[in-house]
């Protein structure tokens, strides 16, 4: 699938997985959070990183905060997301999480600060597919980063999120590996 055909069916999936995480009971996703750290934290490429790209998540997303957290009490040097225009994002240096104010889309982002290149990038996503196809929020922003960026490339998503395939066009990044719950 290419072109329209893609971006429609793109979307319709979209639609269907973000209903089905935020329809996630308080339970499940507390659960599958923490497996979801743990696998993180056990990951050789997590053990082995001195520079973290990471995201602040909506809250249908895996919670990131307690891996935000660790990285800076580990001495990672933590990077998180920061949209400077309608396509571009930068990986800022973030020391301190509560000096974070909302963003393009109202997604807490760190101030101007410099940008280097991670070790480890952990992605966020609406679906994924166990063999690294992603399908994230639409607007483009990781895929244009990822395609910049050489590091190892973890997407977190729910379980409940795992499809069997996914549209995919050219110019979508297949992860190095999809931790789930």
């Amino acid at each position: 699938m290419t072109g329209g055909a893609t971006r429609a069916e793109k979307d319709r999936v979209r639609k269907e997985m973000i209903l089905t995480a935020s329809g996630m009971s308080p339970e499940i996703r507390e659960e599958a959070n923490r497996r979801i750290v743990e696998h993180v934290l056990a990951h050789p490429a997590w053990k082995q990183a001195k520079t973290v790209m990471a995201f602040v998540s909506m809250p249908r997303e895996p919670d990131t905060r307690p891996l935000l957290e660790a990285a800076l009490k580990e001495g990672k040097t933590l990077l998180l997301p920061r949209c400077t225009d309608g396509v571009t994002m930068r990986g800022v240096v973030t020391e301190d999480l509560d000096g974070m104010r909302p963003g393009r889309f109202g997604i807490p982002e760190p101030p101007e600060g410099p940008d280097p290149d991670p070790d480890l990038i952990l992605v966020p996503c609406v679906a994924a597919t166990p063999d690294g196809k992603r399908l994230g929020n639409g607007a483009g922003y990781y895929d244009r980063y990822l395609q910049t960026h050489e590091a190892v490339k973890l997407c977190l998503c729910y379980r409940a999120c795992l499809k069997g395939d996914l549209p995919c066009g050219d110019h979508d990044i297949i992860m190095d590996e999809v931790i789930t719950d």
